[in-house]
């Protein structure tokens, strides 16, 4: 028996609720981590994302035997996701791998055109850092005694520059006025390949592995671009992506990898004067549209088709408004049971709040004093017939539909909206206000009539400034765990019996 007296004093209903309120906080937070990490959610309701459309143009001449094409191409990774992807090529067998795809054909002659769209989305600055496993050592080139004494010499040279040993040899190689001994090992006409390749044996020299890296800036001015063409090396661990003009590591904002190491971009057999041209065109959508495509690369395509996110956007559009109600109940808990305030009802505050965002505030606001100025007053002509309870009210009611009404033809006739503005206060509800104000007056007196009034008002207020916030609805809407929080809290309200704020002052001796 003591051991159960014990127990009951330790399992009380305010310790069961704060228990749930600190399980329901756990489970709105690992939700709400879930949905931002495999969803893409955010807390800003108009967060923009960028829609990458790329287009490759591969155009050659075919020589009237069998084609064979394979070209490089992007693959999802952490500076951006493959939304979608096609290829326009008629008569031609396609196949699309991770990395390339393989276009063959039948004997053709003259122009061929073929294309291949992608599209791109959460491109971001990815520092150039990519994890991979460590790659093997790199086979050190074959050089003659003049090379090997000419190599060792730019070595030398480079370590005099700023950086790592990647940014020492860019950095020389494009120093101004060059060097005699990088004019000497530099081929008369050089190319951006022949700097890469150049700077990639001087790396595999010392023993630092490098590949190539071929990707293009997402650029919509530019409809027609080959792709630019950057140094990889293991640095550090990592492989690192530099500029072979500048020597800045890092992936540049807006750029997308296309292909990497030794394989060429494309390869044709069966044609010649083979090109490839790409054509970028960007769209923007909110990060939220894109939670299902996001949800289905992170293989949870499932929990989002059984969300509430999956149903038609008319029922999304409702569900978004009961999603804040539970917020405005909590406002009008606060109101009445720690603050204080007297209002007509209990929820009435909301419901004028709700009818106050269809309306606008001020014309609402307009609108409720003259509906309860003209109800009061008719109200109190029917309290002189002593009327029954019910038909009293269905007067009052009938009532209420002919000043809305009037109030709609008269600021027609003015050339004003704000009548018809009144027609979204619920009718029964501003009947039933009319109604309990005409009691107060008679029997608490026509100031605590008014005061009751006014709080109502104040409640309302409160209560709209909540509901009309876009921001507010969306994160309820998005992450609706939160209503689950909040009915704990609710009921954690529901054990409070200490004095409410306006009553201190009334009981300030007890108090102290």
């Amino acid at each position: 028996m003591l051991m159960l007296k014990r127990l009951k004093k330790l399992f009380t209903i305010r310790f069961v609720l704060t228990i749930m309120l600190i399980i329901s906080c756990a489970f709105a937070g690992y939700r709400i981590y879930y949905k931002v990490k495999y969803w893409g959610f955010s807390f800003a309701p108009h967060e923009k994302t960028n829609i990458w459309t790329v287009e490759a143009n591969v155009s050659f001449v075919a020589n009237g035997e069998p084609i064979h094409i394979s070209l490089a191409k992007p693959k999802s990774s952490d500076e951006y996701k493959i939304l979608d992807e096609d290829v326009v090529a008629p008569g031609y067998k396609t196949k699309i791998s991770q990395d390339r795809i393989s276009l063959t054909s039948d004997g053709r002659d003259g122009q061929q055109n073929v294309y291949y769209r992608i599209l791109l989305f959460d491109n971001t600055n990815g520092k150039g850092k990519i994890a991979a496993p460590a790659p093997k050592a790199p086979e050190k080139p074959i050089f003659s005694k003049q090379q090997e004494q000419t190599t060792q010499e730019l070595i030398s040279l480079a370590s005099k520059q700023t950086g790592d040993a990647v940014q020492q040899l860019i950095r020389l190689f494009n120093q101004t006025p060059p060097e005699p001994t990088v004019v000497a090992f530099l081929p008369a006409n050089k190319t951006p390949k022949d700097l890469a390749q150049i700077i990639s044996n001087l790396l595999a020299y010392q023993g630092i592995s490098s590949r190539l890296a071929r990707g293009i800036k997402l650029q919509e001015d530019k409809t027609s671009m080959e792709p630019d063409l950057m140094l990889e090396a293991y640095m550090d661990g990592r492989w690192k992506l530099y500029d072979l003009t500048t020597g800045q590591i890092g992936l540049p904002k807006d750029f997308i990898i296309i292909q990497r190491g030794g394989k060429s971009l494309l390869d044709i057999a069966g044609g010649y004067e083979s090109n490839v041209k790409f054509s970028v065109l960007k769209s923007v959508t909110t990060s939220f549209n894109l939670a299902g495509k996001r949800a289905k690369l992170s293989n949870e395509q499932k929990a989002f088709d059984s969300s509430i996110y999956n149903l038609p956007v008319a029922q999304q559009n409702t569900i978004k408004w009961l999603m804040i109600f539970p917020l405005a109940i909590l406002v009008i808990a606060v109101v009445r049971n720690v603050i204080g305030l007297s209002t007509m009802g209990t929820f009435t505050p909301m419901l004028i709040a709700m009818a106050l965002v269809k309306t606008g505030l001020v014309p609402g606001l307009i609108c409720f004093v003259i509906i309860m100025t003209l109800g009061l007053l008719i109200r109190a002509l029917f309290s002189k017939l002593n009327l029954l309870l019910v038909p009293r009210i269905s007067a009052v009611v009938v009532c209420v539909i002919l000043i809305i009404q009037y109030m709609c033809v008269f600021s027609y006739q003015l050339g004003s909206d704000i009548g018809s503005s009144a027609m979204f206060f619920p009718i029964i509800i501003m009947a039933w206000i009319i109604e309990r104000a005409s009691i107060t007056w008679e029997e608490d007196g026509p100031f605590n009539s008014c005061r009751e009034i006014v709080f109502s008002l104040v409640a309302a207020l409160a209560t709209y400034v909540i509901i009309c916030n876009s921001t507010i609805r969306y994160i309820m809407f998005a992450f609706n765990e939160l209503n689950l929080v909040l009915l704990f809290v609710i009921m954690l309200l529901g054990t409070y019996t200490g004095y409410r704020l306006t009553e201190l002052k009334r009981f300030r001796p007890l108090v102290k």
